[in-house]
């Protein structure tokens, strides 16, 4: 089963509280077929032609616009193939874009992604310009737990450091000791100089790392809206069909699905097995569009599609990025009360060296 999803993408006017946007989008021009046109060869498997008549002046309005207002734009690799391979300049998991946020030289950074990634940019960049395109892009961790929380596991726990994930706002992390990735977690814990550590908000990542460390964590009940979905089930199903399939999971999946798989790794993680391994049939078990990105620089691979989608990630579209680097709006604020306590956490990840 190859299962090859088209991009549902609304073209309507996009308008935030009232900000002067841009009432039209783009003509498809003979010279934007052909300015695109290399592009599309590598989407073509992913966009229909029609679809892509519509796309491509986006696209190149908005390269054109990157360049003509020093704007950066990031990506995470759950965006639609039409934004990660189409106008991102940067593209990876969350701390892949964390660590290029700092080094920027943009006037302007457009983050594709969910909030929390947005505020840790500005965190990031305090005198930047950081923009995403729909503010409503949330994330079921970060909206699952408040510093107030944080602040009471402190209490029950005193004296047990916080090792915090990114998904969380930027109150949270200004709570917090040290912030990891998916792709950093367990380095993060085996940093820290202590026998037992408070590991918020994603209890499945927290059950993951458990079972490779000897410290005690103690975790905070919070869960992925798209990862959590997944189950052993599924991927026993998809075995049973397809024969020789190589099954890599997020740890964001619970154990047991993590159990049912070959390999578990971050996003980043996974497409660094691939390079290494390049198995004949993959199927990743993570948010959809990661599937579509990875399948593009490997044509030789067959994935495989269990498909769980994010509908915060999916919020992010061509034409609001459009109307965002048009408008230079909605922008992203951390209020500045927060800025120093959670860029301590963040800096403290970066400087975790990985293994």
């Amino acid at each position: 089963m190859h299962i090859i999803l088209t991009l549902n993408i609304s073209y309507a006017h996009v308008d935030y509280k009232g900000a002067s946007v841009t009432d039209t989008f783009p003509a498809f021009t003979a010279e934007i077929e052909k300015q695109t046109r290399p592009l599309y060869a590598k989407l073509k498997n992913f966009v229909p032609a029609v679809e892509w008549s519509l796309l491509a002046p986006l696209i190149a309005e908005i390269n054109r616009l990157k360049v003509e207002k020093n704007a950066l734009i990031l990506a995470h690799n759950y965006m639609t193939p039409d934004i990660f391979h189409g106008v991102a300049d940067i593209v990876g998991d969350s701390l892949a874009l964390a660590r290029e946020a700092v080094n920027t030289t943009a006037d302007i950074i457009v983050v594709c992604g969910v909030h929390f990634m947005a505020e840790t940019v500005k965190i990031l960049n305090p005198d930047k310009t950081v923009l995403i395109a729909d503010l409503e892009a949330g994330c079921s961790l970060s909206e699952g737990i408040t510093a107030d929380d944080v602040l009471e596991m402190r209490r029950l726990h005193p004296g047990v450091p916080v090792v915090t994930y990114v998904n969380t706002s930027a109150e949270v992390k200004a709570v917090t000791d040290v912030c990891c990735t998916s792709g950093n977690a367990l380095e993060v814990v085996e940093s820290l100089d202590a026998d037992e550590i408070i590991f918020i908000p994603d209890q499945y990542l927290g059950r993951n790392v458990q079972r490779l460390t000897k410290k005690k964590l103690h975790l905070w009940n919070g869960s992925c809206m798209v990862h959590e979905k997944f189950t052993p089930s599924e991927i026993r199903e998809l075995r049973s069909v397809h024969k020789n399939l190589t099954v890599m999971a997020h740890p964001e999946c619970p154990p047991e699905v993590v159990d049912e798989a070959d390999y578990a790794g971050s996003t980043a993680q996974m497409i660094q097995f691939i390079q290494k391994n390049k198995p004949a049939k993959i199927a990743l078990i993570t948010e959809c569009s990661m599937s579509d990105n990875v399948a593009v620089p490997f044509p030789e691979v067959e994935f495989i599609r269990p498909c769980n989608l994010c509908p915060h990630m999916k919020k992010i579209t061509l034409p609001k990025i459009l109307d965002a680097l048009r408008s230079e709006r909605p922008q992203v604020h951390v209020d500045a009360a927060l800025i120093a306590p959670a860029r301590r956490a963040i800096d403290a990840m970066l400087a975790v060296k990985l293994r």
